[in-house]
């Protein structure tokens, strides 16, 4: 907590500075927008995004993590909201707030308990076919808006606004950047430079409503947005707590995993070291901070986050400014925001989701794992099919299924000695020597409950194949625990072979393996012997079947 401002240096305040008026100057658009997308007034993007990174500051472990108000969490929020309040009412902020305080509760109650390993259970192929699922989503709803109706019907002025913001905002995403570098900006700066596109874009269309006639043609503005910090929040709907319980779960859930996602990736260029456990309690106090602010669910965001850090951030300061420059704008008047034309709102936020349709993790899964490319489809498609929630249930059924299935079937190696050597590989993939009267079997895997069954069938399978093998030894290397499932399986295996002339021995067994193995009466039961490697074993049995 605070250690990185006990370590604070002079040298850092500029890029903190820097980077927190960047950051800030995103975050009115991008918040505003968030807070639509989640079915809430815009001025609760503003909200959400002062509290958080002020608390993720406290005890946080990124130094360049931007936490605040994110698309896929917004669309998590609107989805389950949305059956319980109309969009934009008041019941709609207070059932949002008790989300935040809900997903905020659980990511403290996971960080406290030091469950942060449950990030590595949803495989980056689901999390990526969620990402594309939602995104495509997000940019299909915000269609009508962009429009000023639904298809195929449209309100030509706002058609003509929002589709040119869209193109205006697509050019800048695709050339900007080149075009700031070739106006002498350093490729830092440039790349920056068309990120802020969105602000741009919104005081362009703000300055637009203010001159000319548009007002008068239909096209829908933010309306008044209050000034002033926001009030502590404790109003809540007891009659709803049940039914945000489970959204509230699987919210705190994907925002650990979206924030780790992002996190690690600046803490690697950073040479810096994550601490998960610290990032769930930061996480958590930080929706818990929007909950009391009057915001909603929020989290790290990879886009923001990579801003922050290009733009010179070397502390949570860089996060603390921007959190001061936000409640700045609120404390000035507002009046210029309720002039914010929702379809270029809208524009923008078909952008910045369009910016997830990375299909790079597909192409190569395909290539590389057809089941996990598969896994990627299904939660894509549960996402479209059957909503975000169910996506998200789907992509943690997937990677935990995938993940048990794998884990079911090991691989076992016909193990035999490479001529004139002491080592031994697969025989299906060098030429190595076997004996006949010796059968080595090796198990790359930890044996468990789940898989005992599949090992036991396939010794059996290579046993009826190998008639004449009067020694069955299976090497351990890559075994590093054996359950009591697999201990009994093990004993029931001697048994069998024993009953038919055959020695079971073991070779390569880990220490820690050994040492469990010595706790039962396993060892003293064998019917064969224990080899410190798979050399010795072939050397040893070899000699007493020549002595024999």
């Amino acid at each position: 907590m605070l250690q990185w401002l006990k370590r604070y240096r002079r040298h850092q305040l500029p890029g903190d500075i820097s980077a927190g008026l960047v950051v800030a100057m995103m975050m009115i658009p991008q918040g505003m927008a968030y807070a639509l997308v989640a079915g809430l007034p815009p001025v609760v993007g503003i909200y959400a995004s002062i509290a958080p990174p002020i608390v993720y500051a406290l005890f946080g472990s990124s130094m360049t993590q931007s936490v605040g108000p994110m698309a896929i969490i917004s669309l998590m929020t609107a989805a389950a909201i949305g059956p319980m309040a109309a969009p934009g009412s008041a019941l709609a902020g207070v059932l949002a707030a008790q989300l935040a305080l809900v997903a905020g509760a659980v990511l403290l109650l996971c960080g406290l308990l030091r469950m942060g390993f449950l990030a590595n259970f949803f495989s980056r192929p689901v999390m990526s076919g969620f990402t594309v699922g939602s995104a495509i989503v997000i940019a299909t709803d915000q269609l009508r808006t962009l429009l000023g109706a639904a298809l195929p019907q449209a309100h030509l002025p706002s058609a003509a606004l929002g589709v040119g913001a869209l193109l205006v905002l697509v050019l800048a995403r695709m050339y900007g950047a080149a075009l700031l570098k070739r106006c002498g900006l350093p490729p830092v700066a440039a790349d920056i430079g068309a990120k802020l596109a969105p602000m741009f874009v919104v005081l362009g269309g703000i300055l637009l409503m203010a001159t000319t006639g548009l007002a008068e043609m239909g096209i829908r503005t933010t309306g008044a947005v209050p000034a002033g910090l926001p009030h502590l929040n404790l109003a809540s709907s007891s009659a709803h707590w049940r039914a945000l319980l489970q959204p509230g779960l699987l919210i705190g859930f994907i925002v650990f995993l979206m924030s780790m996602s992002g996190a690690q990736a600046l803490a690697l260029k950073r040479n810096e070291k994550l601490v998960s456990n610290h990032e769930l309690i930061g996480l958590g106090a930080a929706n818990v901070a929007s909950a009391l602010s009057g915001g909603f669910p929020v989290t790290g965001s990879l886009s923001r986050s990579a801003v922050n850090f290009a733009a010179g951030a070397n502390t949570p300061l860089a996060s603390l400014i921007t959190a001061m420059l936000l409640a700045c704008a609120l404390l000035a008047p507002t009046g210029w925001l309720s002039l914010l034309p929702l379809p270029v709102l809208a524009a923008t936020i078909i952008v910045a989701v369009l910016g997830m349709l990375e299909m790079g993790i597909l192409h190569t899964a395909w290539q590389y794992d057809r089941g996990d490319a598969l896994a990627w489809g299904a939660t894509c498609l549960g996402v479209l099919v059957l909503g975000v929630e169910a996506g998200v249930i789907i992509g943690v059924a997937l990677s935990m299924g995938t993940l048990i299935w794998r884990a079911s079937r090991p691989h076992i190696a016909v193990l035999g000695r490479i001529a004139g050597t002491e080592h031994f590989r697969n025989i299906e993939r060098y030429p190595a020597e076997t004996q006949p009267e010796l059968l080595a079997l090796r198990i790359d895997a930890n044996l468990f409950f789940g898989n005992v069954e599949a090992v036991s069938e396939r010794i059996e399978c290579e046993l009826a194949t190998h008639h004449s093998a009067r020694d069955l030894v299976l090497v351990m290397s890559a075994v590093s625990s054996i359950d009591t499932t697999a201990l009994m399986s093990l004993s029931e295996l001697n048994q069998s072979v024993k009953r038919r002339g055959i020695g079971l021995h073991l070779a390569e067994v880990k220490g820690p393996v050994m040492d469990r193995l010595r706790n039962s009466t396993f060892l003293q039961e064998l019917n064969g012997k224990v080899f410190l490697s798979t050399a010795n074993a072939f050397d040893q049995l070899h000699t007493h079947k020549d002595v024999a």
